[in-house]
């Protein structure tokens, strides 16, 4: 009997570790986000809970000395802003307004860009209609991408990408003859593109709101 009942005991004291480990919560109970469908070149996914741990400080290689304070003050005020992958959506975010502009898809311009960007594409697209030309442009490669400023004021953050990049251009005419450019020599551009969203707002997009030449 005294047998029995020691294993009993330790038969318990099992059973009790196995409820206290398999009876936890992990967080991750709920589905892992989808990645968006078509729209998301600036969506930003949480980072893994293993990965939060790490260093959050810009790293230098992505990041100009004079945007550093403020990628941390982004930081600071949203914890789920990963700077690699803000450039990684910049970048599809470059190539899309572009050839949404080279082809005139005026549609896909309305959740790329802030409406005072997009007014000025659809105006340029406009006169080029009215001209009677047409761009067979494409990105050949971006060389380069890394973050010149950054600011958050209040909730709005605003933050601005150099970008180094190779680029096909021709123009044609409304006979389509070539009165610009050439399929085989790429030109070498320098944008900066300023990108804005309101942290923690259900639309997680950045949208372009302003562009330059470096």
């Amino acid at each position: 009997m005294f047998l029995l009942v020691i294993l009993a005991m330790i038969a318990g004291f099992m059973a009790l570790q196995l409820y206290r480990v398999l009876g936890k919560r992990t967080g991750h109970e709920q589905p892992l986000p989808k990645p968006a469908e078509d729209r998301a070149p600036l969506t930003l996914v949480p980072r893994p809970v293993e990965a939060i741990a790490e260093s959050r400080e810009p790293a230098s290689r992505l990041v100009e000395p004079k945007a550093e304070s403020g990628i941390r003050s982004i930081i600071s005020a949203d914890s789920s802003f990963d700077v690699a992958r803000f450039l990684q959506g910049a970048q599809a975010a470059y190539r899309m307004i572009l050839e949404s502009y080279w082809q005139g898809d005026t549609e896909q311009l309305d959740w790329l860009t802030e409406a005072g960007v997009r007014d000025a594409f659809v105006a340029a697209i406009d006169e080029r209609k009215e001209a009677g030309h047409k761009l067979e442009n494409r990105v050949v490669s971006i060389e380069k991408a890394i973050v010149s400023d950054a600011v958050l004021d209040g909730k709005v953050a605003r933050i601005t990408v150099r970008f180094d990049a190779d680029i096909v251009a021709i123009t044609r005419d409304a006979e389509s003859v070539v009165i610009a450019g050439s399929m085989t020599d790429a030109v070498e551009t320098h944008d900066v593109w300023t990108f804005t969203r309101t942290l923690k707002s259900s639309d997680p997009n950045w949208k372009l709101a302003d562009t330059d030449e470096a």
